[in-house]
């Protein structure tokens, strides 16, 4: 995992802290003091990008939708097929995808 070479305290409490809000209004508040405006929209749009592709859009259609570049839409295609599975545990939270996705 390449987040292995940031491990410790400082990710640690950053994660912790994002756990331990307990309603959306308190990540927002989080998240509007911890980044900037463009840093937020673009995880949002790599998740978003990650649904789509989960969907089976094709990359013409998702940048239309998203905004997202070719490059991005690549990048994250990349993880989900090869990256420690992040994309899909969230998405299957949220209810996005099926289980069995977020399990391979």
């Amino acid at each position: 995992m390449q987040l292995d070479k940031l491990r410790g305290k400082e990710l640690d409490q950053l994660f912790t802290a994002i756990m331990k809000m307990d309603s959306l209004e308190d990540c927002y508040t989080l998240f509007e003091d911890l980044a900037t405006v463009n840093e937020i929209q673009a995880l949002a749009q790599r998740l978003e990008v990650a649904r789509q592709l989960r969907e089976g859009n094709t990359y013409h259609k998702i940048e239309k939708a998203t905004g997202a570049s070719t490059a991005t839409i690549s990048r994250v295609k990349r993880c989900l097929n090869y990256g420690s599975g992040g994309y899909d545990l969230a998405l299957a939270r949220l209810g996005l995808v099926e289980e069995e996705v977020a399990d391979n």
